[in-house]
């Protein structure tokens, strides 16, 4: 059996690749397998290492460099802080429940409570001030192929920057 990553670890994966899934399935990493270095077959809750898990996804998500939202097909993905400046450049594109900020909070009775924050509300003064400073055409370059196709009905973050 592999080592597990440290939280730090497992935070540096994030910034390195920018944009990656929880656990589902896409066109990004997953840092649930990063984590114990090995692919997960099921739930990883079920895993033997579940519990070094849920720890290490918990210290992630919880850094201020990460924002956690449904950017991809609307699953639970990292976003590093690195390109804040360019998912807010192209807020105008994106539905906004992708942009949404998500947090869970394990309660003492074992539940899962979800609290969320609207875009552009958990966006960071210093953020706006970049992502004006930046084009499109950077920011898609930036953001390549974790952005979620553009579908003609979804509705679009009304957003100006």
């Amino acid at each position: 059996m592999s080592k597990c990553l440290t939280p730090e670890e497992a935070l540096a994966f994030v910034g390195e690749h920018g944009v990656v899934l929880v656990s589902a399935k896409g066109t990004v990493p997953r840092l649930t397998e990063a984590i114990i270095g090995e692919p997960i077959k099921g739930s990883w809750w079920a895993h033997p290492r579940g519990r070094q898990i849920y720890a290490i996804l918990g210290a992630v998500t919880e850094s201020d460099q990460v924002l956690v939202c449904r950017l991809i097909d609307g699953k639970v993905t990292l976003v590093h802080r690195r390109l804040w400046p360019s998912l807010v450049r192209l807020a105008g594109r994106l539905a906004p429940e992708r942009l949404t900020q998500v947090r869970e909070e394990h309660t003492p009775s074992g539940r899962y409570v979800s609290h969320e924050v609207t875009f552009p509300q958990w966006v960071p003064a210093e953020i706006m001030k970049q992502a004006k400073k930046i084009g499109e055409k950077e920011a898609l370059v930036a953001l390549g192929a974790c952005l979620p196709p553009s579908s003609p009905t979804a509705k679009r973050v009304r957003f100006k920057l």
